[in-house]
């Protein structure tokens, strides 16, 4: 269910973030929540040697991805682009998830973000939109007003989506994709990237191209 959650700055709460992943999204997902204020207590993830250990001093590895226990009650946030590790590893997770907003992104006052959302540099979420819990805007990607981006759902780098657009749960908006204002895309799509959409997608398709099929 879409709840609102507090994006103000961590000093007023917890902030010892818990990375969930450690490749290189997490890169980026660490960065912009340093950027944002949060301290980081560390990462989950299968491998010792993570792609995240190299960032600053390098963050501690707490355990492997699906160590839930070694969370304790400290806020996270998925850090994996794969979109069905993430739909997994939701099943797994109970304590409160974090949302990660870059200070160089622009949210507006009437947009609503749900838990664990990450927003990337230099993204718009423009007036009235609704992003779900656990969401991704990517760098540089364009929600115009009235949309709603659906649970887990990934908008690529440099995406654009018109006003009124649909997204359904666990969907991939790829890199520099366009989509025409009120288009629905469904639920586990996969729309390739530059791909300019016309029309409705149903769920479970994937469609590429201009105009995309």
């Amino acid at each position: 269910m879409m709840r609102t959650v507090d994006v103000s700055p961590p000093s007023t709460r917890q902030s010892d973030l818990v990375l969930i992943a450690g490749g290189g999204h997490a890169l980026v997902v660490a960065e912009a929540a340093q950027l944002a204020g949060f301290g980081m207590a560390g990462f989950l993830d299968d491998n010792p040697a993570a792609e995240i250990r190299t960032i600053g001093r390098g963050l501690e590895r707490l355990g492997n991805i699906d160590d839930n226990g070694a969370l304790g009650d400290r806020p996270w946030i998925l850090a994996t682009g794969r979109l069905a590790l993430r739909r997994r590893l939701l099943g797994l997770l109970s304590t409160p998830a974090a949302t990660v907003v870059h200070p160089m992104a622009f949210i507006s006052p009437s947009a609503l973000l749900g838990a664990g959302v990450l927003v990337g540099a230099g993204s718009i979420v423009n007036s009235r939109s609704t992003i779900c819990d656990h969401a991704t805007i990517n760098s540089a990607a364009v929600v115009e007003h009235d949309c709603v981006i659906g649970m887990n759902a990934h908008i690529a780098p440099r995406a654009v989506l018109g006003g009124g657009v649909r997204v359904g749960s666990d969907t991939l908006v790829g890199l520099g994709a366009s989509v025409l204002p009120e288009v629905t895309i469904g639920s586990g799509c996969v729309i390739g990237a530059g791909a300019v959409v016309v029309r409705n997608v149903p769920d479970g398709a994937t469609v590429r191209g201009v105009p995309a099929r």
